[in-house]
């Protein structure tokens, strides 16, 4: 990055506060938040991107498509429940549902540090050829980099997709009314907790597993059914708690959930205590959140529930009020607390 006083001047961002490219925690937090806003946004400034969500919807002769991109530099790169080439399928395709858009292909470019052992590779690659077949996708264009030892960690994968839209509805922020429920498709913070068990080298009574898995299937049959949903969300990096409040910014209004209404497992509320991490913050790979009109929660909840992936789904709260944009949590003991925006990562290299 140029640090000419004329860039510096121009410049939205307050680089004098950050003369250095953030930290290796990756994105999340409030600083993440704020430089996609200030320097990345004013910088590619056009409608598509405005709308901040999870993929770009567009049309090309008529037929509506959605497209996203995302990199993958999970560590260690195998996990329970997972691993690093699942995960680069997973993320896209994840991203493309959240857009109400039907997956069809991706790409995939391949950092590599020289040295890795190429049983490594060959594992990752396999793993993301058959991730891609049971999400119903192809990877039909890729690029491979080789990069010195020392300057890549050993494996980092890039993945874009594109799918197709066939429906009429503008799923997004800026679709979510007041009155709309908060529904999120199953319990929260295993993949997190699988990724920190195995990098600290912590034991638990019970495993925890990552709760990695293509959502596509259950948002489709959302879709088919006629469910006027307004917004999907996965909840990736910042777990819930970055999701609700970027909503809510992005749409202007207030929301309300219910803390005893939020899924958690047992095991996993058990090592964030042990490790002082707030569950609803962590990542997951496998879980979204969906707002949509009170009168069809019922009949969306039965849907979700048909399917594995989103077998726990519920409702956790509500959009409640015009404004201010904040995220009102009521907590086990009854208490309403701001639920406030990440101040960083709690942990890094998750996804």
């Amino acid at each position: 990055m140029p640090d000419s006083p004329s860039f510096a001047l121009s410049c939205p961002f307050p680089i004098q506060d950050y003369p250095h490219v953030l930290m290796a925690h990756g994105g999340g937090g409030r600083l993440m938040h704020q430089l996609l806003n200030q320097l990345f946004l004013p910088a590619f400034q056009n409608p598509l991107l405005a709308r901040q969500h999870d993929a770009s919807v567009f049309e090309v002769a008529g037929q509506r498509l959605a497209m996203t991109t995302d990199s993958y530099v999970v560590r260690p790169r195998v996990f329970p429940g997972g691993d690093l080439g699942s995960l680069a399928v997973h993320g896209t395709v994840n991203d493309l549902a959240m857009a109400g858009a039907r997956p069809l292909h991706l790409s995939a470019g391949f950092i590599i540090e020289e040295g890795l052992p190429m049983a490594a590779l060959w594992e990752t690659v396999n793993s993301m050829k058959q991730a891609a077949e049971a999400a119903g996708v192809q990877i039909i264009t890729g690029d491979t980099k080789v990069v010195d030892k020392g300057k890549g960690d050993g494996l980092f994968i890039n993945t874009t997709g594109i799918g197709i839209i066939e429906h009429s509805l503008e799923i997004g922020p800026q679709s979510v009314q007041t009155g709309d429920v908060v529904l999120v498709s199953g319990d929260l913070g295993r993949h997190g907790m699988a990724v920190m068990a195995v990098r600290e080298g912590l034991s638990f009574e019970s495993a925890i597993e990552s709760d990695s898995a293509p959502v596509a299937a259950p948002v489709l049959d959302l879709l088919r059914a006629g469910i006027p949903v307004h917004c999907l969300r996965d909840l990736t990096r910042g777990g819930l708690t970055s999701v609700l409040n970027e909503i809510a910014e992005a749409s202007g209004l207030t929301l309300a959930v219910e803390e005893s209404l939020i899924p958690v497992r047992e095991d996993v509320r058990a090592a964030c205590e042990i490790l002082g991490l707030d569950p609803l913050q962590v990542a997951c790979e496998g879980r979204f959140a969906a707002f949509l009109p009170p009168s069809h929660a019922e009949p969306a909840l039965k849907i979700l529930r048909r399917h594995p992936v989103s077998a726990n789904a519920c409702r956790i709260g509500a959009v409640t009020g015009r404004n201010p944009p904040r995220v009102l949590l009521r907590s086990l003991v009854g208490a309403q607390r701001i639920l406030d925006m990440p101040a960083g990562e709690q942990l890094p290299r998750i996804c």
